[in-house]
């Protein structure tokens, strides 16, 4: 059994792809269930974000788990074969750390990442998929991201998505503050935007959200307020700026609604942002003439400034993680030889327990307790050896020297005379 990682990501796939294979927060316990439940993948963790759906495994075949992508999600292969990556040990313990350490990131040095993968870790935790290897690896990322963040300035001048969306909004209006702003959604990026446009000061927030107890939370920390997602196709076209990024699996605002928002706005420009995977507005609304609609994708070039400043840092981080991979293949190398020692371990409890049965039935027949004894230690002793003896004994020439340097190791000997 070994460890994977598999998956599609923003380097190797559009957003048409992505929202694909996408998991909602909502059943990836379910999912993690059912690709364990056969046992060919022996731990499991699903790592989806708006640029990333990872399955990261103990397995002895990856091609279990992505012929379960598949199948789950209801997609033909050919649709994603040609942008799936499938890392083997080495490097899937590389990409977890790379990931985790903002370096595998739209936007390098980005600290989201870092608590998606604490949070798809949780999740897998109490799916119970999660297993000794698969803990200790994400452990030991979350450690090697920490360290990646204190000794280097990955994280200096980073430009977030949601600084993005207000940089490309002010591309478009002249003042933001004269604007009214609709948030669908009241997750952690929906917060982040909210806190980069309301530093602006605009005209009016809103926060639409499935359940109006959250959104109300969010709205008063921004002044604002808040409405049901259903009000949404009435009151549109109120709004100049629309945020959006939820979890719902299928398009939250459709090209009808924005057509005859538009129309009440009697043309007047909208700028949309779309940030959640699968897509919450629909994709031909971008092809209208007034409106300006930016996806996680088209981001990716303004994400991008500040980048030459931290290629140092970049630098110094892929040497901390290239460290860090050794010390931890050295740990699952240890743990490889477990089944061995414990066998080894058992072997000798059964030849312990044999003697000491022996002895005690010496001693019960009336033996000196020193002959029983000394009888003890030496069937103990020819037990223990009388294996490697022989097999020392009867082995080839070329063995036997393999042998011999592996014995002199194994009981410490010196010389080997």
């Amino acid at each position: 059994m070994s460890l994977f990682t598999l998956g599609i990501n923003h380097h190797t796939a559009p957003l048409s792809v992505r929202e694909q294979v996408a998991f909602n927060a909502d059943k990836l316990q379910h999912a993690l269930a059912d690709l364990t439940r056969a046992k060919l993948v022996r731990e499991a963790a699903i790592l989806s974000t708006c640029n990333r759906t990872e399955i990261y495994c103990a397995a002895d075949d990856p091609e279990t788990a992505v012929r379960w992508l598949v199948q789950y999600h209801a997609v033909e292969r050919g649709v994603i074969e040609p942008f799936v990556y499938t890392l083997p040990q080495r490097e899937a313990i590389r990409h977890a750390f790379r990931v985790a350490s903002g370096l595998d990131s739209m936007v390098i040095g980005e600290p989201q990442i870092l608590g998606q993968m604490k949070e798809a870790v949780r999740t897998a935790e109490e799916a119970g998929t999660l297993g000794v290897h698969l803990h200790k690896m994400f452990q030991r990322a979350f450690a090697v991201a920490k360290e990646v963040r204190s000794t280097t300035a990955i994280g200096a001048n980073v430009v977030s998505m949601a600084a993005a969306g207000v940089r490309l909004a002010e591309r478009i209006f002249e003042r933001i503050s004269d604007q009214r702003i609709l948030f669908v959604g009241a997750g952690e990026m929906i917060e982040l935007c909210a806190t980069h446009f309301a530093a602006r000061q605009p005209k009016e927030i809103v926060i639409a959200n499935r359940t109006l107890e959250r959104g109300r939370v969010l709205a008063e920390r921004f002044g604002g307020s808040v409405m049901r997602l259903d009000e949404i196709a009435d009151r549109l076209g109120h709004f100049d700026i629309v945020v959006s990024c939820t979890g719902s699996p299928l398009p939250i605002i459709g090209l009808g609604m924005v057509e005859r928002a538009i129309k009440l706005r009697r043309h007047r420009p909208m700028f949309m942002v779309d940030l959640a995977v699968p897509r919450d507005i629909e994709v031909e609304v971008g092809e209208m003439d007034d409106v300006f609609l930016y996806t996680v994708d088209d981001l990716a070039q303004v994400v991008e400034s500040g980048l030459e400043s931290r290629q140092a840092a970049v630098v110094e981080a892929e040497a901390i993680i290239a460290t860090q991979v050794e010390t931890f293949i050295s740990w699952l190398e240890t743990r490889d030889a477990v089944p061995l020692i414990r066998s080894l371990r058992d072997a000798a409890e059964r030849a312990r327990r044999h003697e000491f049965e022996h002895a005690l039935k010496m001693l019960a027949k009336g033996e000196s307790p020193e002959k029983v004894l000394d009888q003890l230690s030496h069937r103990l002793t020819n037990k223990f050896l009388h294996a490697p003896t022989q097999t020392l004994n009867s082995a080839e020439a070329e063995e036997r020297e393999t042998l011999r340097n592996a014995a002199a190791r194994l009981f410490h000997l010196h010389g080997g005379e």
